[in-house]
């Protein structure tokens, strides 16, 4: 039997997980790979890259694709258990899960609109099935934006888990990969609207100042937290400052924080975590591909 595509892999290993209990990432695809009879040839068969089984990566999407519509969960590193909104789903004799069954399901719809905004026209003409209008740079160019924008939201998921002070830090290696000096968190219970600083110069003459809001989605910055960040940057005698939260800000937030003649820089959870991932912050490279060229220097007499 051919390796089922991760559309076909999504109601099954959802009926896997009916038991409530948690499994292994490596249980799931074994129980897939038996259930439609792979040979052990395709059970090895790798992706062009040779750095990955297909029938793993197929597995792991179909993985990412129902936690995304909040059917499943990662309760603790490679283990999935089914969430109670799977169980309902599963009670509905339905015969498949796909794509289009997913967008249902608001928070799947939020994360494919990322997705599309990443390249919304390229991802047109695939979906329109006009693939050879696209050049091979565009499908290289195409997969690592949706691979990215997965990763993104799986970022996000993790930094709301984890505790405010572990956010705390998370900005502060993140300003520090980006460039700029040695700096300290500060936060603590009556704060003032500051969370910590980076130095932009090695003297460390010239601070710049953040706050770091672990927020859930449904929980924008109010304008009194950043007025009273802003006020804390004028009370400290300070000129610039970053506000970062895993949330959203107001429509009218930049046009508040405007009115101080502050440089403040407001980053909310989708930039934080396309911050990350360029500045490899909380991410690991998994695999590399090298696109190689004609050297013309090999080739004198062109």
């Amino acid at each position: 039997m051919a390796i089922p595509d991760y559309q076909t892999i999504m109601l099954p290993l959802l009926k896997f997980l009916t038991d409530g209990n948690e499994h292994s990432t490596r249980d799931s695809i074994e129980h897939i790979s038996n259930l439609y009879n792979l040979s052990d040839e395709e059970k090895t068969k790798l992706l062009p890259s040779g750095q990955q089984t297909i029938i793993d990566n197929r597995v792991g999407w179909a993985r990412t694709y129902l936690k995304k519509a909040g059917l499943l969960d990662n309760i603790r590193r490679g283990y999935i258990k089914i969430t109670k909104k799977g169980l309902d789903i599963l009670k509905q004799n339905i015969t498949r899960i796909d794509i289009k069954f997913l967008e249902q399901f608001p928070e799947f719809v939020e994360f494919r609109t990322i997705k599309r905004e990443q390249n919304l026209e390229l991802r047109n003409l695939i979906q329109t099935d006009n693939i050879e209008e696209v050049t091979p740079d565009e499908l290289i160019e195409n997969g690592v934006n949706s691979i990215n924008a997965s990763l993104a939201q799986e970022l996000l998921d993790r930094l709301k888990k984890n505790s405010p002070s572990f956010f705390e830090l998370v900005v502060l290696k993140l300003l520090s990969a980006m460039g700029y000096g040695k700096g300290e968190v500060t936060g603590r219970a009556g704060d003032g609207g500051i969370d910590g600083f980076v130095n932009q110069d090695r003297l460390g003459l010239d601070k710049i100042y953040f706050q770091a809001k672990r927020f859930a989605e449904n929980n924008p910055v109010s304008a009194s937290m950043l007025r009273d960040f802003v006020g804390s940057l004028e009370l400290n005698r300070v000129n610039k400052g970053v506000f970062i939260t895993t949330s959203k800000f107001l429509s009218n937030a930049n046009e508040l924080v405007n009115r101080s003649h502050k440089s403040i820089i407001l980053i909310d959870g989708n930039k934080i975590t396309q911050l990350m991932i360029e500045n490899n912050v909380g991410v690991a490279t998994e695999k590399t591909y090298n696109i190689k060229r004609i050297d013309s220097d090999f080739f004198p007499e062109d």
